[in-house]
């Protein structure tokens, strides 16, 4: 038997090609919302970022995400998936101790 291939993504923030588990979901929904998506599951289309609040600064600056979903995206719904990154990436920390 051949071992499973293990789906790789591009995170947004740093351009490192991870697996896809290690890294968190941004969505934007058919209705346009954006929102994280921690399950990989909601339809719509996504962006892949590390749970690194770095990585989050790096894409908002050089716009990425806005390049990928194709719309603006408000301030406000930067500074709710920061929070959110950084919760995941607390959450990511502790799973290692």
């Amino acid at each position: 038997m051949q071992p499973r291939k293990i789906p790789v993504r591009r995170c947004t923030g740093c351009g490192e090609g991870r697996p896809k588990k290690e890294l968190v979901r941004i969505v934007r929904s058919p209705e346009g919302e954006i929102s994280l998506d921690l399950t990989g599951k909601k339809p719509g289309r996504g962006a892949y970022i590390c749970p690194k609040t770095a990585c989050m600064n790096k894409a908002r600056k050089a716009k990425r995400l806005e390049n990928a979903f194709g719309t603006q995206i408000p301030p406000e719904v930067y500074e709710l998936l920061e929070q959110q990154v950084a919760a995941a990436e607390q959450e990511a920390g502790h799973a290692e101790n």
